[in-house]
């Protein structure tokens, strides 16, 4: 086997455990947040905010590493980024 076919090998390798976290971030069941909730998040994976308009309370999914290594999710409430220059 000569170097070409190894990096080939291993390019394939790397982007295939890339998809396979992709597909179990969306398998995961979301944790919705209550007010003192401890959070174990060792890093965050996204945050992804839901379809509101304007200034108003939207809801929000943060998928996270916790330190375990395990993926989670967590829905919460959160003001809408939309505003513009409103206060």
């Amino acid at each position: 086997m000569n170097v070409r076919n190894l990096s080939i090998a291993s390019l394939f390798a790397i982007l295939s455990l890339g998809a396979v976290a992709a597909n179990a971030q969306d398998a995961v069941k979301p944790h919705t947040y209550m007010y003192g909730d401890h959070l174990d998040i060792a890093k965050v994976l996204s945050v992804k905010q839901g379809a509101g308009s304007g200034c108003g309370v939207v809801e929000s999914r943060m998928t996270y590493l916790d330190s375990t290594g395990a993926i989670q999710a967590l829905d919460y409430s959160s003001v809408g980024q939309n505003c513009g220059q409103d206060n």
